[in-house]
């Protein structure tokens, strides 16, 4: 294959093989928000982002700033403990520089500049300010870097600020901020009453700014996602992954209206959400209703990626901008854990008769089925098909939706195991369709079929046909591979066949 080819198919050469995707191996990123300090390092396959490290301090930077116009003093010493620790860890782990970037706590407060010189002195890291626009570039570059395709608009809150921001065909458009915090909030006169007042006035001017034909709000923030998780606490969500949780308009109302009346603290401890995050849902809570009031969007989408997301998206060529996160993520991982890298795309060769029809969706979810197919083989034959599906429905993908990830578990399962009776998984499986349980079952079972049939290239040893409208499924066998279809493959052959409720052929080639 042409090295210079700036268009590889999925299954062709590895993202993280080209040089201009190496620099992006490990990328450390501080965010010192209003209310977070954050550090995350990336590593792995650039396009999809894999978290090396992961740790947050709720410090509360712009707790009382609308009163006193200061950081706050407990928040700022939290802080700067967290940024040094930080700075530490980063030397350890054989890296660039940490990249540190500071929100609307830090350009706001009037002893801003003094802590960055403080940070500074103290670490040698530079804290980079960054204003509302350009915050909310970033985060729309974030739900990005997971959603190519993402159309709607971005609505990242903060605890002293929340931006908007138009994403449509791969750019970032249109944005604006405000300070619509919770903690910028909290401070306001007037009670109950003259929150809700001053919230639809910004909200009121927002939308004529930002106008109001968005079908899909991307909610980015820890305060979001608090209420999506209260949102799956209340409905008996099975699958708690929060990264592209969606919501209906009625739905989130019915959990914005039952926030209200809950014990926060109780719902909190069960959820998993600290003590710290729960206290800013009433106000964000109170944001949220509104925003869909006003700008009624179809569905609220969750994104797990923003800024620190948005910083590696900056990092990346246009071209690997473009390429699919889930497919690339898939890749990364068929390279670093499979017994054999690259037989994958061997696998969807050997099976892409039985797709002749499928949609590009549809066609996408059977490649990256086919590159995670052997990812999870050092587990214990026993339980290897409930590891196959534990690592599809949490592993952290993007573009990837909760039906997908869902279908990729039960095709994994199937991998594996020729049953999915009596699994502990079974709450799951109620978020896929009759008719999406069934195709999954049939994909896991083709490669059931497909990768013990041969372990090298089975489409050079036989060929499979289909054709659906008369049930039948044919094999060709090549005359060399006529011993490669033994008791157990025929037995997996024939179970295939059961899914796709067909009559069967077995020829061999003259």
């Amino acid at each position: 294959m042409n090295g210079n080819n700036e268009d590889w198919g999925p299954f062709g050469r590895p993202l993280f093989d080209d040089p201009s995707a190496l620099a992006l191996s490990r990328v450390g990123v501080v965010d010192v928000g209003s209310n977070s300090v954050r550090m995350v390092v990336f590593d792995g396959a650039a396009r999809s982002p894999a978290y090396f490290f992961n740790e947050k301090i709720l410090c509360g930077l712009g707790a009382g700033l609308r009163e006193t116009g200061y950081l706050n003093p407990k928040g700022r010493a939290r802080a700067l403990s967290a940024i040094k620790r930080f700075q530490l860890l980063a030397a350890s782990m054989d890296m660039p520089p940490l990249t540190a970037v500071a929100t609307a706590a830090v350009r706001d407060a009037s002893d801003g500049p003094e802590f960055r010189a403080e940070v500074l002195r103290e670490t040698g890291l530079e804290l980079y300010v960054i204003d509302g626009d350009e915050e909310a570039r970033l985060s729309a570059q974030g739900v990005l870097l997971g959603w190519p395709d993402a159309r709607g608009l971005m609505c990242d809150i903060g605890g002293s600020s929340m931006e908007l921001a138009k994403i449509a065909g791969g750019e970032v458009g249109k944005r604006v901020t405000s300070e619509l915090g919770p903690l910028k909030l909290a401070g306001l006169p007037g009670g109950k009453k003259g929150l809700k007042a001053e919230i639809a006035r910004v909200v009121d001017d927002l939308a004529a700014q930002m106008g109001t034909d968005h079908k899909r709000l991307f909610l980015v923030g820890g305060s979001w996602r608090a209420i999506a998780r209260l949102d799956m606490e209340r409905r008996g969500y099975p699958l708690t992954v929060l990264h592209e949780y969606r919501m209906g308009p009625k739905n989130l109302a019915t959990t914005l209206k039952w926030i209200e009346e809950i014990d926060l603290e109780e719902v909190g401890q069960r959820t998993g959400t600290s003590g710290a995050r729960m206290a800013l849902v009433p106000i964000a809570a109170l944001v949220l209703k509104q925003l869909v009031r006003v700008f009624r969007p179809k569905e609220i989408a969750v994104s797990s990626y923003g800024i620190r997301e948005g910083m590696l998206y900056e990092q990346m060529p246009q071209r690997l901008r473009k390429r699919d996160p889930l497919i690339e993520a898939c890749r990364f991982a068929e390279q670093k854990d499979a017994r054999m890298p690259g037989f994958g795309a061997a696998l969807y060769k050997f099976l892409e008769p039985l797709y002749k029809s499928a949609k590009p969706a549809e066609r996408r979810m059977v490649k990256a089925a086919c590159l995670l197919h052997d990812v999870s083989w050092r587990a214990h034959p026993d339980y290897r098909h409930e590891v196959c599906f534990d690592n599809a429905t949490r592993a952290n993908l993007g573009g990837l939706t909760h039906e997908e990830r869902v279908f990729l578990g039960v095709a994994l399962l199937h991998r594996y195991r020729n049953s999915r009776e009596g699994s502990r998984f079974e709450p799951l499986f109620s978020i896929l369709s009759a008719r999406e349980t069934a195709q999954a079952e049939v994909l896991g079972k083709a490669m059931r079929f497909g990768a013990m049939f041969a372990v090298d290239e089975p489409a050079n040893q036989a060929e499979l046909r289909w054709f659906p409208k008369k049930r039948e499924l044919h094999l060709f066998l090549q005359k060399q591979a006529v011993d490669l279809f033994g008791e157990v493959a025929e037995a997996r052959f024939q179970s295939l066949a059961g899914a796709l409720e067909a009559e069967i052929t077995v020829k061999t080639r003259r």
